[in-house]
């Protein structure tokens, strides 16, 4: 009688260890998953990840958690988020292989968030899926966020040298934050599911670089011209349009390749400037005939007292005629450089307030 008790014993033990022990892979492809933004799923060996935000999560239950991932540079950023707490960061290198974001985790249900910091001129991630160990179980979706929003941007929106805090601006990709742009905070304010296309210098009639948020805002890849985005696929109640300031300084720059390729020899028109921004924001008005389109800019020095480019903008949505359409400024923050966190917080409330105020949704 004892034997048997003693075997009894042995394979209850053996039965929790394995329940303990047990192992949970989840494919990229697993319908449990959540994907914000534009990420490009049709791959075979993982989702590309390459907008500021994008956004991957999992609901779950576990002790420890660990993601599949490769980058192809080694120079992108991630804040891990469990369970809502504060973000850990993680920076992936070129070897596709797990990474721990969680482990000693508690009984019970948990979420998973990975959120790319960084800029896609930083590179392309691949996700390939999920590993949870620990009596471990995939769970349902969250509940679909019943808002959505969508931003296009420069540096500002990227959430450029935000994390600086030493004045200079430095362009490693360690110091760039989306999480902490103005567009994430108020995202995270409505509860809402966010989508951000945006790049550091981007202009709408010239960049720092060759090529302008009009060659850009409809790709999937921004690598690929050739790559474009079903605009099916996200539909956002709100779209935030915080461009100018770029073009602001290089339309007095004649002696940079980007003005003789766009504009010769001859600085633009107030006109062609108004002209230009009419287009753009129309064409987005095309994909989203819904939305209500916030045409904002700030708070740069694009924003200063007597700016012409505020003005540029007011007139270019008065000639459109669309009741859904705003005009935005965020006030000028009157310091060197990129905005701080606590400039970025400012940003965020001044849209927050206008929007409650002027927009039901």
């Amino acid at each position: 009688m004892r034997k048997f008790n003693f075997i009894i014993v042995i394979s209850f033990l053996t039965l929790l260890a394995c329940r303990t022990n047990k192992e949970v892979l989840v494919d990229f492809t697993s319908p449990a998953i959540d994907y914000w933004g534009r990420v490009d799923s049709s791959g075979k060996e993982g989702v590309e990840l390459f907008w500021s935000g994008a956004t991957v999560s999992l609901n779950f239950e576990g002790k420890s958690i660990e993601a599949l991932i490769r980058d192809n540079t080694g120079d992108n950023y991630f804040n891990i988020i469990i369970d809502d707490h504060d973000p850990l960061v993680l920076r992936p290198d070129t070897t596709q292989r797990y990474y721990q974001l969680a482990s000693g985790l508690s009984e019970g249900k948990h979420h998973v968030e990975i959120f790319k910091r960084t800029e896609w001129s930083a590179g392309t991630t691949n996700f390939g899926g999920f590993r949870i160990q620990g009596n471990a179980k995939v769970l349902a979706k969250s509940v679909p966020r019943k808002r959505k929003i969508e931003f296009y941007g420069n540096s500002i929106t990227a959430g450029y040298a935000v994390e600086d805090t030493s004045g200079l601006d430095r362009p490693d990709s360690t110091f760039t934050n989306h999480y902490l742009s103005y567009a994430a905070m108020m995202s995270r304010h409505y509860n809402a599911e966010s989508s951000c296309i945006c790049k550091s210098g981007i202009g709408i009639t010239i960049s720092w670089f060759p090529l302008i948020m009009p060659d850009l805002y409809d790709r999937l890849n921004p690598n690929d011209s050739t790559s474009k985005w079903d605009f099916s696929n996200y539909q956002p109640d709100i779209v935030v349009i915080n461009l100018f300031q770029n073009d602001s300084w290089l339309v007095n720059m004649p002696e940079r390749p980007e003005f003789k390729k766009y504009f010769g020899d001859i600085p633009p028109t107030d006109t062609q400037l108004i002209y230009a921004y009419e287009k753009f924001v129309s064409q987005i008005r095309l994909h989203y005939p819904n939305a209500h389109i916030i045409c904002a800019l700030g708070n740069m020095d694009a924003t200063k007292t007597g700016s012409k480019w505020m003005e540029y903008i007011q007139t270019a949505v008065s000639n459109l005629h669309d009741p859904n359409m705003y005009t935005h400024f965020m006030p000028y923050k009157g310091t060197p450089g990129h905005p701080s966190i606590a400039e970025q917080e400012m940003m965020a409330n001044s849209l927050i307030d206008f929007i409650d105020k002027n927009i039901r949704w």
